[in-house]
């Protein structure tokens, strides 16, 4: 690739994958294209699968779908009730911690059905800065994350998948629906479906990349990129969102002056949030 460093990246990941059958957590966005990518190079054997829910959005499993024929990757969808489960729905601060639980539960079992050696997510240096609770649920499950292992950074997998024409290299980074919902206030079906269908629509009128509209009780805080934020700069475009944002059921709607930023509903956390793993469990 020219540049030896990442070279040497890209070679431990190989180490790790070469020759064997490989399960992949895939949602379609850069780290889990570029994974499906580098496994394809050196497997005998891969499979990505993506999981739908209440919490993702329907066009992002769909785009999914459209990565994994690009990549030619064999594919399968599964349905996973995130609603089912009454610790993710108090929605506690370690929520992650539930969702990365059960989602490397439902892994593992097709992996042992479909005879794959081993189970690979996205998980890059750059995300363990904040709060990231999930982590530890994908450690006890013995989630192997290739980009941890080898040091590789954000930027360098953008580096990387743009080098392969990757068409993905400069997707915006997502989060699931249930991030936008403040600590503690229950996750409904409907309050999933207002944050949906609010951020679709000021993505479709003022043409943003980056979008999150934060659920505080009757209270709806949008964020956009923070180089983006002047393309909402007009009493017209005000009176449009307030008035959609109402229509689902908002009460209030106010635009963050900041802009987005990573880990923003991790801002009220007033102390450091210790799991114990004997009582996350249960």
């Amino acid at each position: 690739m020219g540049n030896q460093e990442i070279q040497s990246k890209i070679d431990k990941i190989y180490n790790l994958l070469k020759g064997k059958s490989v399960l992949i957590a895939f949602s379609g966005g850069v780290d889990s294209s570029l994974m499906v990518s580098l496994a394809k190079d050196v497997c005998k054997k891969v499979l990505a699968i993506t999981v739908d829910s209440q919490i993702i959005p329907s066009e992002e499993v769909e785009r999914a779908k459209q990565v994994a024929r690009e990549l030619g990757v064999d594919h399968t969808v599964i349905w996973v009730d995130r609603l089912s489960n009454p610790r993710f729905v108090e929605n506690p601060p370690n929520r992650c911690y539930y969702c990365k639980k059960e989602l490397s539960r439902n892994l593992k079992k097709i992996a042992n059905e479909k005879s794959y050696e081993l189970i690979v997510e996205g998980t890059n240096t750059s995300d363990t800065v904040g709060h990231r609770p999930g982590a530890l649920a994908l450690q006890e499950e013995k989630i192997l994350s290739p980009y941890l292992t080898a040091g590789v950074t954000k930027e360098e997998i953008r580096l990387i998948a743009r080098e392969r024409g990757l068409s993905v290299y400069n997707q915006p980074s997502m989060a699931c629906l249930a991030s936008r919902i403040s600590y503690s206030e229950h996750i409904t079906e409907e309050k999933l479906h207002r944050i949906a269908e609010a951020e679709k629509y000021i993505k479709q009128l003022v043409g943003v990349k980056i979008i999150r509209v934060r659920h505080h009780g009757d209270l709806a805080r949008i964020e956009v990129g923070k180089d983006e934020r002047e393309k909402l700069f007009s009493t017209e475009i005000w009176d449009k969102i307030a008035k959609k944002m109402k229509e689902l059921g908002f009460k209030y709607c106010t635009l963050d002056i900041e802009g987005y930023r990573t880990g923003a509903m991790d801002e009220v956390l007033k102390e450091k949030i210790t799991l114990h793993p004997s009582k996350a469990s249960k």
